[in-house]
């Protein structure tokens, strides 16, 4: 049978009830005429056990090309490594659980060969998902150049006072915050990071951005809502010196001084779903909120 289908495979290789799933689904796929391809970082980590007539690409941006879907078998974390690899390819990305929470994922463990029967008949559908964009200037040098799924936090260093940073929007200065850090959200993420620190839940159609202020010490220091074509600038004072993360995955050390520049991505992360089910429901599912009454 020739092999005119392709499906990148993310997984936790750490984990052995991904690995072991992983095999099946390979096995599923290929029958049906797929080729499976795997990241070299996967297949080393995942060592002598890698199935058979698996394809091993690079470990970049480029592993999802040609690609139909991304198959992942993990947390949150495999997810976000995963739309590493799917997002400058356009690939959907069709997430089975076998983290913790799991909110992004689709399907659960269990679930594992209904996924791999939809991706065989095609059965699915793509939902689209906002991304930031993120440029971290010292003056006029750009440091970095990043993006970003759930989220980007600028935080103290570990032991460090907190950090000053000034908040601005659309170019007008908004507040000043002495802070531990300050957190940057697409909806998405809004039930990540930010959602801990305080913020809302952001339903992800909604087009905007959040702003989380971290344990700032300001009486107006409260979760923000920015519109999706907005600028978000964080500018850090001379001495503040503290660390960048995006989606906890890219991140490094940003000097005091610096001005780090967060706009909506012109390229989404898609996700692909089996059921159209509402946003209510997982929620509801995901964080086991209390529907039925607590009285007794």
């Amino acid at each position: 049978m020739s092999q005119s289908r392709c499906a990148l495979l993310v997984l936790n290789t750490r984990a052995d009830q991904a690995r072991d799933a992983a095999s099946g689904v390979v096995a599923d796929l290929q029958a049906a005429g797929f080729l499976v391809r795997i990241a070299s970082d996967d297949a080393q980590e995942w060592g002598t056990h890698t199935p058979d007539g698996i394809e091993i690409v690079p470990a970049n941006e480029l592993a999802a090309n040609n690609c139909e879907v991304v198959v992942v078998l993990g947390g949150d974390g495999t997810i976000l490594r995963a739309a590493e690899r799917a997002r400058a390819s356009r690939v959907p990305i069709l997430s089975v659980n076998l983290g913790h929470v799991g909110f992004l994922a689709e399907a659960e463990s269990e679930d594992v060969h209904a996924v791999t029967h939809a991706i065989v008949n095609r059965r699915w559908h793509v939902e689209e998902r906002m991304a930031l964009d993120i440029r971290v200037f010292d003056g006029d040098r750009e440091l970095l150049h990043t993006w970003a799924l759930n989220e980007m936090s600028l935080e103290k260093a570990a032991g460090a006072h907190m950090i000053d940073v000034l908040v601005s929007v659309d170019g007008r200065p908004l507040s000043r915050w002495g802070c531990d850090g300050v957190v940057a959200s697409t909806p998405t993420g809004s039930t990540a990071y930010a959602f801990s620190a305080g913020g809302p839940v952001m339903w992800p159609e909604v087009e905007a951005m959040l702003i989380v202020p971290l344990s700032a010490h300001a009486l107006f220091a409260r979760p923000l809502v920015v519109g999706p074509s907005s600028e978000i600038v964080f500018a850090t004072a001379h001495g503040s010196s503290c660390l960048l993360s995006a989606d906890s995955r890219r991140t490094c050390e940003i000097p005091g001084g610096s001005r780090v520049e967060i706009r909506r991505n012109s390229a989404s992360v898609k996700l692909a779903r089996l059921v159209d089910a509402p946003f209510t429901d997982r929620l509801v599912a995901k964080f086991a909120l209390p529907v039925d009454g607590w009285r007794v």
